[in-house]
């Protein structure tokens, strides 16, 4: 896939950053924060860019991925708090508290065009999902909720599995059923999110194949005076 970006290199102190962006907010995804469950919506096209976007993070041990999706249009079937997505390494350290001062800093961005490699990604998917069913595995994603946006801290292969993921979301969406009459279609939940201490009902996202819903011709006429 060849992915459309922005990229910004804003700085805090000394230290340079590197954040990208699709070059166009998309608009037929929607995310709402996981309290504690959580809704990531998007038709056949937004979910394959997120699935590459995604497949680009797992690569990108040292860059930001900040996908814009508070202003997105709110599907009838959402629920929750509308946030913005970020994924980033653990590696790379990035707190949460931290991103505020960096988003107001994504100004001037320059354009951006690189491609994914399927194959790496479903080899390295495989990898993830081989290691997951071991005793031992401890390659989880952390996550946080913060000034509107939903963090994703995770390594190559778990993002290498939720890209793998999408995809297959957005090739089968189309066939289940209720999604011709408009309706969502639960496909399947990003994977393995670290769980707070002390019980209590599971963290999760659900992520939902949800048909592209047209605008109303009348939402857009301007009104008389205005």
């Amino acid at each position: 896939m060849r992915l459309r970006l922005r990229q910004f290199r804003p700085r805090t102190g000394p230290h340079e950053h590197r954040v990208v962006q699709p070059w166009e907010p998309p608009r037929r995804i929607s995310l709402s924060a996981p309290e504690p469950i959580g809704a990531l919506l998007g038709d056949q096209g937004g979910l394959r860019l997120l699935s590459g976007l995604f497949s680009f993070a797992a690569y990108s041990r040292r860059t930001i991925v900040h996908v814009p999706l508070r202003d997105s249009p709110q599907p009838d079937e959402g629920f929750g708090t509308p946030v913005d997505l970020v994924l980033v390494h653990h590696a790379l350290g990035l707190r949460a508290a931290k991103w505020p001062a960096l988003r107001r800093k994504l100004v001037h961005g320059t354009p951006l065009t690189a491609g994914t490699d399927e194959s790496r990604t479903a080899r390295d998917a495989a990898r993830w999902v081989e290691r997951e069913r071991r005793a031992d595995f401890r390659d989880q994603v952390r996550h946080a909720t913060h000034a509107g946006t939903f963090f994703l801290f995770g390594s190559r292969d778990v993002f290498a599995a939720a890209a793998t993921d999408l995809a297959e979301a957005a090739g089968r969406g189309p066939g289940q059923k209720g999604v011709a009459q408009g309706h969502s279609a639960l496909m399947t939940t990003l994977p393995m999110l670290a769980q707070p201490p002390g019980g209590g009902h599971d963290v999760e996202v659900l992520v939902l194949f949800k048909p592209h819903q047209p605008h109303q011709p009348h939402a857009d006429v301007a009104r008389p005076g205005s």
